[in-house]
């Protein structure tokens, strides 16, 4: 059994007997990491195969917190979204840091993979991809990690020539590894570029993990139509934006996962990119005469290009498709506004790493059948385990605590624009108590 106070979030378990067989058992872990923007089919058809595959006793969710990965706030809120994926099938659901979640996919991979690897009984990291090769994307993580001498000169030369970064890469790749060429689009796929940035991190990490890929299966990533049954997740925030039935997204969803979206959409207004509008011009303007390069990602070239174009900011994503060129997309040009934004600056991604990235593993929400997999947590993890901010105030080191008082603060400028659109009052991120199902 597992008690739990609201009040003061203290854990305490009382376990069953288990026989000598079951002591004997090796627990065996699944790690996903997600946005879950919202949950949807193509979600839980990953996290079941992926359990059969493996034979896992458990899944942990590592999840982006309030900003997305490609430059925009959540359709629903953390805890929202952390009690579809317990109401669907995980085990435990910990919060990936702002300053990975909303960062490129190098960092999203190297600062998830570290909590992974930290909490010392993550077994197998498993992933979706549009390949669906585990063979194929270690051999091209292993090139670009180890970087030989060949591939990196002749992704020098190809960049030379006027080459785009990812069409460079992929060249020097097919260059050096002509057996490679029946693979050629592996790194034109959002998911297989991601997949390939976990095995690196797997890599430099020497982590004992073993990676797992799930096919891709329904609509593909990008795709904005609604299918009979596994649809993409942009899809379904297009159709809420859009003030579409929502009864059509039945279909799209798991039950229980349906049921979270429709009563919270009932109960307030989502929030978009647009609705940050203000709050980022605000600090274009003020920032305007130092520039903008201090931020993650912005190079001068890109900070100049927004101060040229300032005069002519009507609104977010009407800035983003005014600032993207043949070298730099509207995704990309939408997270460094959010660096911007949320003060996500160089040094402190220079700091993050000089503290290999994670200094703690923040709990959403749970299962209560998983007490087994939260003592041995306890047992075995680097980092502490938070279950209470006002008492991780108290014990947290100093590096920690940093990260946790920017992330709370980032975590806040969602809740407050959130509270501001549906005229309410702002939610305070300490008196949330975390979701037990």
């Amino acid at each position: 059994m597992l008690f739990f106070s609201h009040t003061q979030f203290v854990f305490i378990f009382v376990l069953p007997y288990i026989s000598f067989h079951e002591r004997s058992h090796v627990m065996k872990v699944n790690g996903i990491v997600a946005e879950y923007n919202p949950f949807h089919n193509g979600h839980a058809y990953q996290m079941q195969h992926a359990k059969e595959a493996t034979g896992a006793d458990y899944t942990i969710i590592v999840m982006s917190g309030n900003f997305m990965q490609r430059g925009a706030p959540a359709l629903l809120d953390k805890f929202t979204r952390a009690k579809m994926a317990l109401e669907c099938g995980a085990d435990l659901v910990l919060e990936l840091p702002t300053c990975y979640a909303a960062s490129s996919a190098e960092f999203f991979a190297k600062g998830s993979v570290a909590l992974f690897d930290k909490l010392g009984v993550t077994t197998n990291l498993c992933f979706g991809s549009e390949c669906g090769n585990i063979d194929t994307l270690s051999r091209i993580a292993e090139i670009i990690y180890t970087e030989p001498e060949p591939y990196v000169e002749s992704l020098r030369c190809n960049l030379k020539k006027g080459m785009s970064f990812p069409i460079a890469r992929t060249w020097a790749l097919l260059q050096y590894a002509p057996s490679l060429s029946d693979d050629k689009d592996v790194l034109s796929s959002p998911n297989n570029i991601l997949g390939i940035e976990y095995l690196k991190a797997l890599m430099s990490r020497n982590s004992k993990i073993v990676p797992f890929t799930t096919t891709r299966v329904g609509a593909d990533y990008h795709d904005k139509r609604l299918g009979t049954n596994q649809c993409s997740a942009i899809a379904i925030r297009q159709s809420v934006a859009a003030g579409h039935d929502l009864t059509y997204l039945a279909s799209q969803m798991p039950e229980n996962a349906y049921e979270i979206l429709r009563t919270s959409l009932e109960e307030q207004k989502p929030l978009f990119a647009d609705d940050f509008s203000a709050a980022l011009q605000y600090k274009l303007l003020t920032e305007y005469s130092s520039g903008y390069d201090c931020y993650q990602d912005i190079s001068p070239d890109l900070s100049d290009r927004i101060r040229n174009m300032l005069p002519s900011f009507t609104g977010y994503t009407s800035f983003c498709d005014l600032l993207k060129s043949k070298d730099m997309t509207y995704t990309r040009i939408s997270r460094c506004l959010f660096h911007i934004l949320l003060n996500m600056t160089k040094e402190e991604f220079e700091t993050c790493k000089s503290e290999d990235y994670i200094s703690y593993a923040r709990v959403l929400g749970f299962c209560k059948d998983a007490a087994p997999l939260l003592t041995e947590i306890k047992k075995n993890s680097s980092i502490p385990l938070i279950t209470s901010l006002a008492d991780a105030r108290q014990t947290l080191p100093a590096d920690a605590l940093r990260m946790l008082d920017l992330d709370i603060l980032r975590n806040q400028i969602y809740l407050g624009h959130l509270a501001l659109k549906n005229k309410k009052e702002m939610v305070n991120e300490y008196r949330t108590p975390i979701v037990i199902v």
